[in-house]
Parts: structure tokens; sequence; C-alpha cells
């Protein structure tokens, strides 16, 4: 157990013991993003030495997918001569280095560009200073600080399902918050009665014993803060992750730790904490703010769309080997239905242009 991780362990306890059992979207904050022992705030969670691997990390493909569709929509806004390129959690920088290096072969594009990271890991940081080396780069904690001046184009990959939520678990006629609790100097899930109902307008359907319902209502605040962004300023953005296209219930709040499913209330600071994402939500929430919803797409489907087999295609002819080999790989993992294809989904957002919407059929 790391130093860092064992002070984090005794904040959680102390402020348990001092406040009583806490939500799981309070354990996960605290966690993943306590300013001195958070899991994001003390590492590079990447690669095969960290815990998880990201698209952009498994081939240049996926950037260079997301760089064009980029591309396409400032140009069907007009090419404006200043806009803000955006990335929600750029992790070690790789997706936007790839964005930059595919976009500069579109004239005007990176000269209109600024460009915006919004990220809150000082380790994070430094990755990315030295992935964008010799870019002008300005960083922030939370979209607040972004300029309200410039339409806004934007890319969220893999940073929504880290957000913290609430649990809740349906029983006997009612609702109880599923909340972490202290036993033996340890951790585990306890319920607490909740005399609301957190299902309330939400259109799920009826629950049934046993049936956990997650509220990523912080996820719903970005959402709407981005979509507020975007039809203030106009521009377009991509969200990708895994998760689900119709609302429904299922307990998915899980921790990988070296590459491995673990127990999230074990190995605490020591691996990552997240769940599936629900894009039935964020469509409703976009479309509260007038905001266009493109189109909603497994990602294996969109990435086809946008012509990432025939990018394989090219790459393969200069290839051979165990390069080639790589390259047929990273393309079956990143689209095959058994891997990130199906899994992981995409929603398009769009505002103060007509376009037409690459990827999405």
């Amino acid at each position: 157990m790391s130093e860092y991780s064992s002070h984090l362990i005794k904040f959680l306890q102390t402020e348990i013991s001092t406040h009583g059992p806490m939500g799981v979207d309070r354990f996960m904050g605290h966690v993943l993003g306590h300013p001195e022992y958070g899991y994001y705030m003390t590492r590079d969670p990447l690669g095969r030495a960290g815990d998880f691997t990201t698209a952009p990390e498994i081939s240049q493909m996926f950037g260079e997918m997301i760089g064009a569709w980029l591309a396409n929509m400032w140009m069907q806004h007009g090419k404006p001569a200043s806009f803000i390129l955006l990335e929600m959690g750029p992790g070690r920088g790789t997706l936007m280095a790839d964005i930059i290096r595919v976009c500069g072969q579109v004239p005007g594009f990176m000269d209109a560009a600024q460009v915006h990271l919004v990220e809150m890991s000082p380790v994070l940081k430094d990755a990315q200073r030295n992935a964008l080396n010799g870019v002008n780069i300005t960083w922030h904690d939370t979209l607040d600080t972004l300029p309200c001046h410039d339409p806004v184009f934007f890319i969220a990959n893999e940073f929504f399902d880290a957000l913290p939520f609430k649990q809740y678990i349906y029983s006997d006629g009612g609702w109880a918050e599923r909340c972490v609790d202290i036993e033996c100097e340890g951790f585990v899930f306890t319920q607490q009665m909740v005399m609301v109902d957190p299902l309330s307008d939400k259109g799920f359907p009826a629950p049934k014993d046993g049936d956990v319902y997650e509220d990523a209502f912080i996820r719903d605040d970005v959402m709407r803060a981005l979509c507020k962004r975007i039809r203030g300023q106009a521009g377009a953005g991509l969200i990708i992750d895994y998760g689900h296209l119709e609302h429904g219930f299922g307990d998915t709040f899980q921790a990988v730790k070296a590459h491995e499913y673990s127990n999230p209330l074990n190995n605490i600071g020591e691996s990552d904490l997240t769940s599936h994402v629900d894009f039935a939500a964020l469509q409703v929430a976009a479309l509260q703010q007038d905001v266009q919803v493109l189109g909603l797409a497994e990602q294996g489907a969109f990435l086809k769309a946008l012509g990432i087999q025939l990018r394989a295609r090219q790459l393969l002819q200069k290839a051979s080997g165990e390069t080639a080999q790589n390259i047929q790989k990273a393309l079956h993992r990143l689209v095959h239905s058994d891997e990130m294809g199906a899994l992981f989904k995409v929603i398009g957002l769009n505002y103060g242009a007509s376009v037409a919407a690459a990827g999405f059929r």
C-alpha cells in the first residue's frame, strides 16, 4: 500500500466516523479526486504499467478519426477564424496530439484553434505537456473558466464514466441509498432509507425488488454545462464512453486495477472507479438545452462509418510483420462487437449550423 493510499484510507475513516456512512458519490469523489491523496491526483493510470488503456493509447487511428470528424464540423460551421478546441479529461494528451497532427493538414484549422484542456490531475498535466510540446495550451480544472466567446468543438473520451454518481436499491416498495461504512477498519456497503423517489420524472419503467438505479446527477450537470457552451457560442462535440443507449437498472459500479476488475472497496486509491454511462440520460440533458443530438451509435459502427477500416488498409500497405499484426489487432479491439466496438457508445452534439452528421447513420 502506498503512502497516498494509507492517508486516503485514514481520511475516509475519519469522515465516516464523524459524519456517518457516505454515499457512493462522495466516496467515489474522494477516492478519485482528493486534492492530495486521490487516485487521479497521484499517478498516471494509463498504459501497460497502469490500470487501464483507452482507445487513443491503442492506436493512432482512433485519434485520426476523431480529428477528421472535428475538422469536418468546423468546416460545416463555416470555418470560424477563431474557435476553442476542447478536450475533457485528456489523459496523457495522446488523443489531442493525434487530433492536432491530422487537423494540421486541414488549411486554416490549427491557425484558428485555441487548445483548451479540462484536467484536474497534476500528474496527467505533466504528461500532456510532454505529448503536446510546442502547442499553446490553456488548462482548466472545470468548464467554468473556459472563455465565453468563440465556437467550441470538443471531445470527451472516457471522461463521463469517472464522474461520481449515487446508487439506490428498490425493496419492499421503497428506495434506499447505497452507502459506504466502516467495519473492522475495512469498508462495507450499507443502505439508508430515503423518503423521495429518485426515479421521479426520469422516464424509467416501474422498478422491481432488487433493482439498482444509478443517479448520475453530476454527469447530467456536466452535460448541461457543455450544451450551454455550444448553445451560447455555437459548435459541436463528441462524447465517447462505455455504457448503454437506453435507460435501465443495474449495478455498474466497478474498479479496475492492473487491467483486472477489482472490488471497489478494496485497493482504495490504487484502482480506478467507474460506472457505465446512461447515454439516454445524456440525450435528454442535451435536448433540454435545445442542442441538436446528431445521433447515438456504438463505437464500432461510428468508427467504421468514418472510414477507420480504409485507414487501417492504408497503414497496412506500409507495414509488415509485428507492426502489421498490431494494426490489425488494434482495429479489431476498437470496432469489434466482442471488444470496445459494442461496449462503447457515442453521442454527437451540434448547435449553430445545419450539418450533415458524419459517422451517424
